[in-house]
């Protein structure tokens, strides 16, 4: 039972790391179209601009992602609906005692990771921590156009 235990639970953290990713993600960062000043200072110092600004917004207060707890909620809702589920099954199966506490404890690890590729999937990017790097690094001469 450990085993599979956590095997779900690292199932479930590997999938939210994938969900967490692309351009509508918080975790993407600016892509810059490559004008003048981007061919004068190169992809590493644009890069290194792209980075001072982000770092910039986030002294200023600014999350990349909206700061909601879409995460965390679904995790929770998800843990606490498949765990009473798979407890009230085990009951009505006739396994009872022990048995329905440890399908309580698998179907809240199941429901908890699921929840949390569910929330991870909802989590948005935060459109003003966007638009300050973007106003940054058109301040430094540099065209975003996008976000990767």
């Amino acid at each position: 039972m450990s085993d599979r235990f956590f095997l779900l639970v690292l199932t479930g953290a590997l999938l939210t790391g994938c969900a967490a990713t692309g351009p509508d993600s918080p975790s993407a960062r600016p892509v810059l179209y490559p004008n003048a000043t981007f061919d004068r200072v190169g992809d590493a110092k644009a890069r290194a601009e792209a980075d001072a600004c982000m770092a910039r917004a986030q002294s200023a207060g600014l999350t990349p992602g909206e700061e909601n707890n879409e995460m965390a909620r679904r995790a929770g809702r998800g843990a606490a609906v498949a765990g009473v589920a798979a407890a009230v099954g085990s009951l009505v199966a006739g396994r009872g005692g022990d048995s329905a506490i440890r399908a309580g404890a698998v179907g809240a690890a199941a429901g908890g990771s699921a929840g949390a590729v569910s929330g991870a999937l909802h989590e948005k990017a935060s459109s003003t921590y966007r638009r300050f790097v973007q106003r940054c690094l058109s301040d430094k001469g540099f065209e975003l156009i996008g976000w990767n």
